[in-house]
């Protein structure tokens, strides 16, 4: 790049989610490292903090994190709650309409950059549900972009919706409906949609803040990013880009760059690529209590055969119900499978809080350790290192974005139980387009599950021997390698799909910013 476009500042603007924050955080890294731009990433203080403590932006002096003013208890949230970690899913609306509130002083943060600078930021980077940065960026003369920390397919499945509430133009007698930007033989479980925007009727209180936020990203950015890859989510992407109908980069899986190196099939506790990957897993976590340290985790993994654990865990904000836990423990149980199990409290208990015995069956911890079945860990686990080793024979996930391109990246297949979000569309798409993903079920926590239920589908992935297991793993390798092809650069300099795609959303704001300064 030469030296006029180094000087260009880049202000990102994430939403008060770890979800949401570690991949603008990743993609300031990327968008620094091929640029040399200035970034400066804005949010609440104690979201600041935990970027700091998850961070290495030591080694990149011009990423910059900048504190905006915010006070919870002005919003009727309790003290220090800045994230969705820290409320209950009942006051989340509450810290979604707080979050407007950092227009303000976003605006102020951009005047005192151009003041200092000369000149506006190049663009500004928002998440998709502050669609009030597009007010801002007009201000200053600049141009927003949004970013989608999700898929394309759960993205436009999500916006649509609100946008549309098209399940509301169609009898409750229908099961099934259409949303606009997917075909209509693409149609849509009503068991999939969450709770409130099953209620929403667009004048309840989400849809207050969801649709006017949607809109303002849709119709006054300049394009939008993702953070998928182009080869993986063809239908999605389609549906994006009729629902956008604005420029859409790819950019992404935005993950480790150690992870996508790493030879699921062979690593162990052991290998030099997993101690490399070791370091950088803890760098990119560090902002996270770990009960359990990664290598006594590996150690537990290296005693058992390739392929053959379950990972279990519903993300780092989801539960489920205490009647769904003691199921699923009593399925684990039955099926005989080796597990490791993020454990939490269950739903109407603080997440945060001590994990009671009670809540599984009588002694069920002891006989795993006995048995060396199952290893309980409370609240957090190193995640990527469990997924990159090779005993890890597949994934019992909420169907989180982050979680399943993980997962994918390292060719282990997911069984579904999504809980909130666009995880239930992530699910669909898994199930109906890759073919790496079984589902126990779609109704979050508002259905009941079975210790049978639970045993036959973890029967159904990890038979040793069965062929949908074998069809999901060979699937989920197939994702693996085309999501690292579209994040690799080879010998000649010819780059991967996300790679040009980074290439090609510069070149386009930065042209953009010399036709508005001519």
């Amino acid at each position: 790049m030469a030296d006029a476009q180094q000087q260009e500042h880049i202000v990102m603007l994430p939403f008060m989610a770890h979800g949401h924050l570690i991949p603008f955080l990743a993609l300031a890294t990327q968008i620094h490292q091929t640029t040399g731009f200035t970034i400066t990433i804005a949010t609440t203080p104690l979201n600041i903090h935990y970027l700091r403590r998850s961070s290495t932006t030591a080694n990149h002096r011009q990423i910059r994190l900048v504190a905006l003013p915010f006070n919870s208890s002005d919003h009727g949230l309790p003290p220090n709650t800045e994230n969705t970690e820290a409320v209950p899913l009942s006051q989340l609306i509450t810290l979604l309409y707080a979050s407007t509130t950092l227009e303000a002083p976003c605006h102020q943060l951009l005047a005192d950059i151009t003041a200092k600078d000369g000149r506006p930021p190049i663009c500004i980077i928002s998440d998709v549900v502050h669609g009030w940065a597009t007010r801002v960026a007009q201000k200053v003369q600049t141009v927003n972009v949004s970013f989608t920390t999700c898929g394309a397919y759960g993205t436009a499945t999500y916006i649509s919706l609100w946008k549309n509430l098209p399940h509301r133009r169609s009898p409750e007698t229908d099961e099934y409906f259409s949303v606009p930007g997917f075909p209509n033989s693409c149609r849509f479980h009503r068991s999939r949609i969450h709770q409130f925007l099953r209620a929403a009727d667009g004048n309840d209180s989400w849809s207050r803040y969801f649709r006017p936020q949607i809109v303002l990203s849709l119709e006054s950015s300049f394009g939008w990013l993702c953070n998928t890859a182009e080869e993986i989510e063809p239908l999605g992407l389609e549906a994006l880009r009729k629902v956008t109908k604005l420029p859409v980069w790819t950019i992404g899986p935005l993950l480790p760059p150690t992870m996508l190196k790493l030879n699921h099939s062979s690593s162990s506790s052991s290998s030099s690529s997993s101690s490399n990957l070791k370091s950088l897993i803890l760098g990119q976590h560090s902002g996270k209590e770990c009960e359990i340290s990664p290598k006594k985790c590996l150690e537990w993994l290296d005693l058992h055969p390739q392929g053959s654990v379950l990972y279990i865990s519903f993300g780092s904000q989801n539960t489920i119900s205490a009647s769904q836990m003691m199921e699923l423990a009593k399925g684990l149980e039955d099926s005989g499978k080796p597990f490791i199990w993020v454990v939490r409290p269950p739903i109407g208990f603080d997440l945060k809080g001590e994990f009671k015995a009670e809540w599984l069956p009588d002694g069920f911890e002891e006989r795993m350790v006995e048995r060396k079945q199952g290893m309980l860990v409370r609240s957090w686990a190193p995640q990527l290192e469990i997924l990159c080793h090779k005993s890890t024979g597949a994934f019992l996930s909420h169907c989180g974005w982050n979680s399943v391109m993980e997962s994918l990246s390292q060719g282990v297949p997911i069984i579904g139980w999504p809980l909130a979000a666009e995880q239930a569309y992530n699910a669909k798409m898994m199930v109906e387009e890759m073919g790496v993903c079984v589902e126990i079920t779609r109704r979050g926590i508002e259905t009941s599950v079975g210790r049978e239920e639970v045993k036959s589908v973890i029967d159904l992935v990890m038979e040793e021997n069965g062929k949908k297991g074998q069809e999901m793993k060979k699937n989920a390798v197939k994702i693996g390698e085309l999501i690292k092809a579209a994040l690799r650069e080879d010998e000649k300099g010819h780059k991967g799909s996300s790679l040009q795609a980074i290439d090609d959303f510069i070149s386009a704001i930065v042209s953009a910013a010399e036709s508005r300064r001519q």
